[in-house]
């Protein structure tokens, strides 16, 4: 239990679910719409998402390996590596699940035929660890890699499923309406969670102040302090929900899909409303840690969105 602890097992699943819903809840419909079956194959498929996984676990593990002063003066009672499970331990699943995330990359490029995907996979468990290491030690930089590294996760779909279209039907794929549509939408949710998850990062440095002040870590409400932090972020919300309403009143299509006005009120507004009002009130660690668990809610939503987005096709 302490091991599914570290590797942050509902995030995990999280991630693979976003993965699986873009794939199978928007993807494959826009394929099925434009009458074009699709190349990768469900077990294919299961690698990138696996692949994807394991890397992520990997992060979390190095990640609490590096933070054991922080986590030790934030949250004590968490405090995993070096008390229930030995540090040496967790630096050695830390290097299997890399090795293991890697391999199944690695296959992927070669089945693909693409390069990029093996520098992708290779680089980011070097990103995650010097994430760890050093990136989030400074301000606003660690947040927008692992933001970064959360759009990949996004777009990473949509790249895998063309790149084998390509392999069997040509370049000219990548012209297709199909293509087009398919990466617009993948955008729009890379765009989200690069948004939503950058805004909980930040959230989270707010909640961890006092261990990161402690090590020298010079984080947004470290450098700004939390009044400025706080402006920020709601100005960020303020733009995501501008962004979200936009979309719903720049697409024609929403309208043949049931209960999606509903859902941008339910599901997308009151969720921000909510996050930016506890935001603002927020004083203690507990309060911040509250209002990150509801930016978590927020990217669940969006991934239930994905499916009526589906509809659509």
């Amino acid at each position: 239990m302490y091991f599914l602890k570290l590797i942050r097992y509902k995030n995990l699943v999280m991630i693979g679910g976003m993965q699986y819903a873009l794939r199978y809840g928007l993807i494959l419909p826009i394929l099925s719409h434009f009458e074009l079956q699709p190349v990768l194959s469900d077990f294919r498929f299961a690698l990138v998402v696996l692949s994807t996984i394991l890397l992520a676990a990997s992060g979390y593990i190095i990640n609490d390996y590096f933070d054991i002063r922080i986590d030790r003066i934030n949250k004590p009672d968490k405090v995993l590596v070096g008390r229930y499970i030995r540090r040496r331990t967790a630096l050695f699943w830390h290097v299997l699940l890399t090795i293991a995330g890697i391999l199944c990359g690695l296959f992927i490029a070669y089945v693909s035929r693409k390069e990029i995907y093996a520098l992708l996979f290779i680089g980011t468990p070097m990103l995650l660890w010097y994430y760890s290491t050093t990136f989030k030690r400074h301000i606003v930089i660690g947040n927008l890699v692992i933001s970064f590294l959360t759009g990949i996760v996004v777009l990473l779909v949509v790249s895998v499923e063309f790149a084998m279209l390509s392999k069997v039907h040509g370049e000219a794929i990548i012209r297709t309406e199909a293509c087009s549509i398919a990466w617009f939408w993948t955008s729009g949710f890379a765009i989200f969670a690069f948004l939503t998850n950058f805004v909980r990062e930040i959230i989270k440095d707010t909640e961890d102040v006092k261990g990161d002040k402690a090590v020298g870590c010079k984080t947004l409400p470290i450098a700004l302090g939390i009044p400025l932090t706080k402006t920020f972020v709601l100005i960020i919300e303020a733009i995501s929900l501008l962004a979200i309403w936009g979309l719903y009143f720049f697409i024609d299509a929403f309208e043949r899909i049931p209960f999606v006005l509903p859902f941008f009120i339910i599901g997308f507004t009151i969720p921000h409303l909510v996050l930016a009002y506890k935001w603002v009130r927020a004083r203690s660690s507990a309060d911040y840690h509250q209002v990150s668990n509801i930016s978590k809610l927020i990217i669940l939503l969006g991934v239930l969105f994905i499916l009526l987005a589906g509809q659509m096709f």
